[in-house]
């Protein structure tokens, strides 16, 4: 009994300060200091929640960018089941999705030459990356700006708008954010 006061004392203490009071100082600390982060990061228009910008949405509309190849369970973009396909390099499965997104760019866009950038036709290792390379952004232009009967120098300004550098100038690579330029596609209809 000696030995079993202390224990749960210290049992009950710990429970406090590490399943309590740190988590929720560390929360109250986050969402002082970095309020829409902490919020999820969430994409408004006209009042409503049409996103996130940490999160990928999925499409395949033609008159919009695309993002990457979602290998997430149940549906494309589940954000409840983050995680990659786990296919290797030398799976044939994997091979196969990879000439089935190649031949859908190609359908849409038949008069590119240029080689389809590898971003587009992969999915990342959580399945719900929200960006694709400006190289993967430049190759959909010619697209989307048919579709949309847009010029496509006006179309390359919105990847522009849409586009991040490296993080501090050293992070990273440079990326676009697929949501937030199709949010500009929206928005720029003629």
């Amino acid at each position: 009994m000696s030995q079993l006061r202390p224990a749960i004392t210290v049992i009950a203490a710990l429970t406090l300060v590490t399943g309590l009071a740190y988590p929720m100082a560390i929360t109250g600390l986050g969402r002082a200091l970095f309020p829409h982060q902490a919020g999820g990061s969430l994409i408004l228009r006209a009042g409503q929640v049409v996103g996130s910008e940490l999160i990928a949405q999925p499409t395949e509309a033609p008159g919009c960018f695309w993002g990457r190849l979602s290998a997430t369970a149940d549906y494309p973009g589940n954000p409840m089941a983050s995680g990659g396909s786990n296919l290797s390099p030398g799976n044939p499965d994997l091979a196969k999705a990879a000439a089935a997104r190649i031949q859908a760019l190609r359908s849409l866009d038949p008069g590119n030459p240029d080689p389809v950038p590898v971003d587009l036709v992969t999915a990342s290792g959580s399945g719900l990356d929200p960006h694709i390379s400006p190289a993967a952004a430049d190759y959909q232009v010619r697209r989307v700006a048919a579709v949309r009967h847009l010029p496509e120098a006006r179309v390359r300004d919105l990847v522009r708008r849409a586009s991040s550098g490296r993080t501090l100038g050293v992070w990273g690579e440079p990326r676009v954010n697929v949501l937030q330029l199709n949010l500009l596609l929206e928005e720029n209809k003629q």
